[in-house]
């Protein structure tokens, strides 16, 4: 006797148990939760540094760049981006979504040591790292002021009406 010789003998009973286990599916189907927007957290670290009185393109050029080219030989990373202003630079890696953000730490502080004969003498403080989320940014900010109110009746006015 095989597995198979009940449901050869009975095929009106195998139809109906495939019929019920297409409605099950289904309905089990119509029932699994779908979110437009899953919450993902990608590991994200931020490289900042800064360099009193260095303008924008001595920021790119001695800070930025060479920090760059180490940071971007670490495994993992998906997309690098960079902002350089007047005495800051500001490097976001972000990583892949299998990578452990406490590994990539360790490998950014491993390029931040290795690239740091590359960078000023001059710099007061060694590049600074920190992990980010992306997506915890504001959606929307507000700013409230009062000419007659005085600061603390604001505060209780955006504590208990818009914050609502």
């Amino acid at each position: 006797m095989s597995i198979s010789e009940p449901f050869i003998r009975r095929p009106v009973g195998t139809s109906l148990l495939m019929l019920g286990l297409l409605l099950a599916g289904l309905f089990a189907y119509r029932e699994l939760p779908v979110s437009a927007l899953p919450q993902v957290d990608y590991p994200t670290i931020v490289v900042a540094t800064t360099l009193p009185g260095a303008s924008a393109d001595t920021m790119a050029s001695a800070v930025t760049t060479p920090l760059e080219r180490q940071l971007g030989q670490m495994p993992s990373v998906s997309q690098m981006t960079s902002v350089s202003s007047f005495a800051t630079s500001q490097i976001t890696i972000q990583f892949n979504l299998d990578r452990d953000i406490d590994a990539a730490e360790q490998d950014v502080q491993a390029a931040i040591n290795a690239a740091s004969n590359l960078l000023p003498r001059t710099l007061p403080s060694p590049p600074t790292y920190s992990k980010s989320n992306p997506a915890d940014t504001p959606v929307l900010t507000l700013a409230v002021s009062g000419d007659d109110v005085p600061l603390r009746q604001v505060n209780d006015f955006a504590d208990s009406v818009l914050a609502q």
